[in-house]
């Protein structure tokens, strides 16, 4: 006989989604696996009120969803918490739907980015849901967990049989308030955890958030969960979870994960002083916004221990450019990009190929103008438009859209503008990665990883027929140049 399910316990899950059993030979998964950070912060959060949560990884452990239903009868939990993407939400309802079967008495709860953009609407369509979380989860899903029926904010619940949203929490979580994510409940972190290849020179090494939110408004950013605040941690606060990694773990290489690490420059420079007063011997990454950087800033990022800073380029046509994003500015990316490696920080640029006007003579003149950059790593992202995005809305009057939740994960060209073709837009993608990695001087940055990042060329070494494999199965890399 099963046991009561213990209404003070959660177990916090992590769907794999997509594709899962292309999971075990996914170059992207090899290449990069990031923790699952918002459930941490949220087991930290209910064991520091006196309650219990577990944490299931099924994107860094796709063989542990074996265990899941031996795991919801001995320990049964009265909770189980799901965080979605959108190209995860599906696995997460098939799961609540099998937990629903084996434990009918369970509360089933979903959150994320996903389900804080659609709200009432995923609770009408999948049932085996009994609530959603709109925006943060620490202090809302503890209310529910605790029997606070008055306390609705943030929460997606039915009653009457209808639908009903408690509205947003307000004001945001207090960040210094939280305590450190519970890095410990997710099973062999932080080796099962890798940042992207070439992009770190020590490991171990991990991903941490120092802030939630972002000010500024894009046409393809989803800001559903944090609205449009732009909240962080203090500098003692960065400081202290810094040494709490180092020192629990081992970190020696830290990702901040943050849209805007740079955004108040005061905490940085704070944060700078007291990483160079006091050293960890810890280096990091960090991304930022052209207009949030100056040359007294980097040297003292550089000092502090910055290797690399990541910028969204998006694209390098100044039409399209000003079309999707405020205070956007080719000429002033560039000269910020070389005041970064003057700094002796490395660069990494973040671009967006099939945004809405997109065509074949702006693809061509974003290569140009990367590849006239001093950048030494690139990521080139497939367009999506998510839920909750400005662009989301219309979508379908700027082209064609299939609208599959399983592949929504910026690897598909699910979105195509008007004018082009899936397949163009693969291999306008594909060439635009030749010609960066064919480029003498990326190579030779490649081959100085040899020395600078040497757990790199391990991991790029024993993943070799992956790679090669993707390469081969992607041989439309010579587009024909635009007619």
């Amino acid at each position: 006989m099963d046991k009561k399910t213990d209404t003070g316990r959660i177990l916090l899950i992590h769907p794999l989604g997509g594709n899962k059993q292309a999971a075990a030979s996914d170059i992207a998964r090899k290449a990069n696996l990031m923790p699952p950070l918002g459930l941490a912060s949220i087991a930290a959060w209910l064991e520091q009120e006196g309650l219990h949560a577990d944490i299931m990884d099924f994107n860094a452990d796709p063989a542990s969803e074996a265990l899941l239903e031996d795991t919801i009868h001995t320990t049964a939990p009265g909770f189980v918490g799901f965080s979605c993407t959108t190209s995860a939400f599906l696995d997460a309802a098939n799961l609540a739907a099998r937990i629903k079967q084996w434990a009918p008495g369970i509360t089933t709860v979903v959150g994320g980015v996903h389900v804080s953009a659609l709200r009432e609407e995923l609770l009408v369509r999948y049932p085996q849901f009994d609530y959603g979380v709109w925006g943060e989860g620490e202090e809302t899903l503890c209310a529910l967990m605790k029997g606070r029926t008055a306390d609705r904010a943030g929460l997606i619940y039915r009653e009457d049989g209808v639908v009903r949203c408690g509205g947003r929490r307000e004001p945001g979580i207090e960040l210094d308030r939280l305590p450190f994510p519970a890095y410990e409940k997710l099973p062999g972190y932080p080796e099962r955890y890798t940042l992207p290849i070439f992009n770190y020179p020590r490991a171990p090494n991990a991903s941490c958030l120092s802030s939630r939110g972002c000010p500024y408004a894009c046409s393809y950013c989803d800001r559903s969960v944090f609205g449009a605040t732009f909240r962080f941690n203090s500098a003692a606060y960065v400081y202290a979870h810094m040494r709490h990694l180092r020192d629990r773990f081992g970190i020696r290489h830290l990702n901040f994960y943050d849209d805007q690490f740079t955004l108040d420059r005061n905490r940085i420079m704070e944060l700078t002083g007291l990483l160079v007063d006091k050293p960890l011997g810890m280096t990091f990454n960090c991304a930022a916004r052209p207009d949030r950087v100056d040359p007294e800033l980097l040297a003292r990022l550089k000092k502090a221990g910055c290797w690399m800073i990541s910028l969204g380029i998006e694209t390098g046509d100044p039409e399209l450019l000003a079309r999707h994003r405020r205070q956007g500015d080719l000429d002033k990316l560039s000269k910020v990009i070389r005041m970064i490696k003057q700094a002796g920080i490395r660069v990494k640029g973040l671009v967006m190929i099939g945004l809405p006007g997109e065509t074949e003579a702006s693809i061509q003149r974003s290569m140009s103008y990367v590849h006239a950059l001093p950048i030494d790593d690139l990521n080139v992202a497939k367009f999506t438009p998510f839920p909750g995005t400005p662009l989301y809305a219309d979508i379908r009057s700027h082209g064609t859209f299939e609208e599959d939740w399983d592949r929504m994960d910026c690897m598909h060209f699910l979105f195509t503008p008007n004018g082009l073709s899936p397949q163009r837009l693969q291999a306008l993608f594909m060439q635009f990665y030749k010609r960066h990695f064919m480029r003498p001087r990326i190579l030779a940055g490649y081959l100085a990883m040899l020395w600078r990042s040497p757990d790199s060329w391990r991991r790029f070494l024993a993943d070799a027929g992956s790679f090669l494999g993707f390469a081969r199965n992607n041989r439309r890399w010579n587009a024909p140049p635009p007619k």
